[in-house]
């Protein structure tokens, strides 16, 4: 059952839709200047970086996965994903191997993600 005043979102059929639904969460949110990524309607990026059930995962800019909380809510870490933002906001190339290199899905290269559309 959804909170009071919690917004009812149907899920998304196309992708359009998906991106509709990512711009309102990321105006709501105030996410700027965060980009936001919408998957594909293959939800290619959820089966890469492993993301369900619902986890909070940060990728670096060459696709690894750089934090991987528990399963949500109550595995969500927030602390420990702020402390991850701030290792790779002072050093974006993070070596292979330590904790912020793994690889996502156990391939080489990160899944093609669309952004989410800008203005309206």
């Amino acid at each position: 059952m959804a909170r009071p005043g919690a917004p009812v979102v149907e899920e998304p059929l196309r992708l359009e839709e998906r991106q509709d639904v990512a711009e309102t969460c990321a105006a709501k949110l105030a996410l700027e200047p965060m980009p936001v990524l919408v998957d594909d309607m293959e939800d290619g990026a959820e089966r890469a970086y492993e993301a369900w059930p619902d986890l909070l995962v940060l990728v670096d800019r060459e696709g690894r996965v750089a934090y991987r909380s528990g399963a949500g809510p109550f595995g969500f870490k927030p602390d420990e994903l702020e402390a991850a933002i701030r290792t790779l906001r002072r050093d974006p190339v993070v070596e292979s191997g330590s904790p912020a290199g793994t690889e996502a899905g156990g391939t080489d290269s990160p899944t093609q993600v669309s952004s989410a559309r800008t203005g309206g």
